[in-house]
């Protein structure tokens, strides 16, 4: 089991910054592909941000694309995602998922693991 505790949500006007940490613990060991996905009120879980175990292949969205970096330090079982000039359609919850996979995933339904979600709330 791999547990999965993500951090540093709130809100933040829009143009802000924000930086969400997923930390893991438990069975780590392994190669775990880990991901990023948010969901707004009414809408589907959507992959955001993806990168692999070693962090030399990254996945986004294009929503987020030149405006997010995700990033790992698998010494410290810890995940970031950088989030620059939020938006207002940004407000969502934010899950930090691993899939134990050398592929990047982009569907939920491969990740194992779930954080319990961070709330980021963009204001216009």
């Amino acid at each position: 089991q791999v547990q999965l505790v993500e951090s540093g949500g709130g809100l933040v006007q829009a143009g802000g910054s924000l930086r969400l940490s997923c930390a893991a613990s438990g069975r780590t060991s392994g190669n775990y592909a880990m991901g990023w996905f948010r969901q707004a009120p009414g809408k589907e879980r959507d992959s955001v941000a993806l990168i692999s175990w070693s962090g030399g292949t990254t996945y986004y969205s294009d929503s987020v694309k030149g405006r997010f970096t995700v990033s790992r330090d698998n010494a410290k079982n810890t995940v970031w995602l950088q989030m620059n000039s939020l938006k207002p359609e940004d407000t969502a919850v934010y899950y930090c998922a691993a899939s134990r996979t050398v592929a990047l995933p982009r569907s939920p339904s491969a990740y194992t693991y779930w954080g319990q979600g961070t709330q980021v709330t963009v204001s216009s």
